[in-house]
């Protein structure tokens, strides 16, 4: 006879990785700080939607147009002349107004190099209805450059992040794999290459060349890596002597695919716990070269060039007062979420 069990079967266990995110999620101010983050990222991406000295949408004499995304001359709408049309002219808004015309305007009115030549009061100005966090020195206004410069550090500091990563776990990986002479010769090189003046290579190459984007990432990139590079060598040191990649070797399996399908994943932990403390430090690290005057081109707008806007006009509070709020939030977000990742993935830590 054949007895029947009624008692449930047990649920399987959750991967590693379905175990560190609930590890993750169980830390609430880990995982709000990233459902923070990634919203202020994704609303920044929408910068040119959100802020925009041009509508979205116009409905001109029975015909549709789209200024965000094309130049139309003044005389499309009425205008006398065939420059480019300025839609913050009182006149230019009276044409798209009247009538059955109409326009769709961004939520804020101004680009990040708009200069409003209406303003009611001079510049630097406070806090008004028409500027919600006033505008620098120059007349532009401040809620558009903190938009655009939070989307142009998160996104650097994205760039140079994955550039540093990419590179440091490289070598790091061919030092530890390797050992020998090969470690020996690498971490010779990067004592020395480490021991170069970083900052005055920067303000050589700013002298020399026209500054961009893409030079300061080149730059920064040159050093960005070494640090994370020790950390991977470390783990390869390690795991390269474990009975699995022995294993391999036995089997034939080659040195590049032993270190990319079974050291590399074993290995990733520091990698991946350093990402946000390093985009953190590539973001100070745009905002100190801003300030300085040795970062993006002028007129960029940034971060580091609205704090020295701030220093040289101390009595406009509003421009320190909401660049170091925008600053510091992003910062904190980012340390939240790398506490909140070490430990959920710490091996010490008990499984949810």
């Amino acid at each position: 006879m054949t007895v029947l069990s009624l008692s449930p079967s047990p649920s399987p266990s959750p991967s590693p990785s379905r175990r560190a995110w609930l590890r993750f999620k169980k830390n609430r101010l880990g995982f709000w700080s990233l459902v923070v983050f990634s919203v202020l990222v994704a609303l920044s991406l929408l910068a040119d939607v959100l802020s925009n000295d041009k509508p979205l949408v116009v409905s001109f004499q029975g015909d549709i147009y789209f200024p965000i995304a094309k130049d139309y001359s003044e005389k499309t709408f009425g205008g006398d002349f065939e420059t480019p049309a300025d839609y913050l002219d009182p006149f230019i808004k009276e044409k798209l107004t009247t009538g059955t015309n109409w326009a769709i305007y961004p939520p804020n009115p101004y680009g990040p190099k708009t200069i409003n030549y209406f303003a009611k009061f001079p510049n630097p100005s406070a806090p008004s209805r028409d500027n919600l966090l006033g505008t620098d020195d120059r007349g532009r206004d401040l809620l558009a450059q903190l938009i655009y410069g939070f989307r142009l550090s998160v996104l650097f500091g994205l760039a140079l992040t994955a550039i540093g990563v990419a590179i440091g776990v490289i070598t790091g990986a061919i030092q530890g794999y390797a050992g020998g002479k090969t470690d020996l010769v690498a971490q010779r090189f990067i004592e020395i290459w480490g021991s170069m003046p970083e900052l005055y290579l920067l303000i050589i190459f700013s002298a020399v060349f026209a500054p961009s984007v893409a030079l300061l990432l080149f730059l920064l990139s040159l050093f960005g890596w070494m640090g994370l590079s020790d950390y991977v060598r470390a783990e390869f040191l390690r795991n390269r002597q474990l009975d699995y990649v022995r294993a391999a070797r036995a089997l034939g399996v080659s040195n590049l695919q032993i270190m990319w399908r079974h050291i590399l994943p074993n290995s990733m932990t520091p990698v991946v716990t350093f990402l946000p403390f390093r985009m953190s430090a590539a973001i100070l690290a745009l905002t100190s070269l801003d300030f300085l005057g040795l970062g993006v081109p002028p007129g960029t707008p940034s971060l580091g060039e609205l704090l020295n806007q701030g220093k040289a006009n101390i009595d406009a509070w509003w421009i320190s007062l909401s660049t170091f709020a925008v600053l510091v939030t992003t910062l904190l977000l980012l340390t939240f979420m790398g506490d909140a990742l070490r430990d959920a993935l710490d091996p010490r830590k008990a499984d949810v």
